[in-house]
């Protein structure tokens, strides 16, 4: 098993990169999470997950472990396949999905292209216990984390920002330092938008 590919990125967009190592292209998935933080890097250490099918063998990078077990545990839901939970962590943060699954809120999971009623009650019966354990690690913010977090989102959305690009933002600056006033937040994340 593969567990990461270290080498110079020859072809990178949204969906996709090829990374060459050792004189060999590797052809490695890739979610808008991972390109984002991509952007202007040569060289890289991409996070890898192997699918083996009888007709396919299939690399799927990640630029960090969380997202990474985040995949993992979503392919591990019946119903829910590698382009599936690709999807899911292109159109929401792994924070994000793993907040929804702890926090059993259906209607962020089903907001993701391809996922349905049943699928996102699945998804949250099968994870929720898994995830409540593992996030005694600090991965989820504590209750005053989210709600200055929430209030700092709000504001920057009324000033013209997007949801999306907010909530990336704030997350990154929650999880540098997590005893922000809102006002520091704001001020961090109008400085990084």
């Amino acid at each position: 098993m593969i567990d990461y590919i270290k080498g110079t990125i020859t072809q990178v967009t949204p969906t996709f990169l090829t990374i060459e190592t050792g004189g060999v292209g590797y052809f490695i998935n890739i979610s808008l999470t991972t390109f984002s933080k991509l952007d202007g890097k040569s060289e890289y250490k991409i996070l890898i997950h192997e699918v083996i099918r009888e007709d396919a063998h299939l690399l799927f990078g990640f630029s960090d472990r969380e997202e990474r077990d985040i995949f993992r545990f979503l392919i591990s839901v019946t119903g829910v396949g590698a382009s599936t939970a690709r999807m899911m962590l292109s159109s929401l943060s792994p924070v994000e999905v793993e907040r929804a699954i702890i926090g059993s809120d259906v209607n962020i999971l089903k907001s993701v292209k391809g996922i349905g009623l049943k699928t996102a009650q699945r998804i949250i019966v099968d994870l929720k216990d898994k995830l409540g354990k593992q996030s005694g690690t600090g991965e989820i913010f504590t209750l005053a984390d989210n709600t200055r977090r929430d209030e700092a989102l709000s504001a920057l959305v009324m000033l013209g920002f997007s949801k999306g690009a907010v909530s990336k933002v704030l997350e990154k600056i929650v999880r540098e330092e997590k005893d922000l006033t809102v006002e520091d937040m704001i001020k961090r994340a109008l400085k990084n938008l």
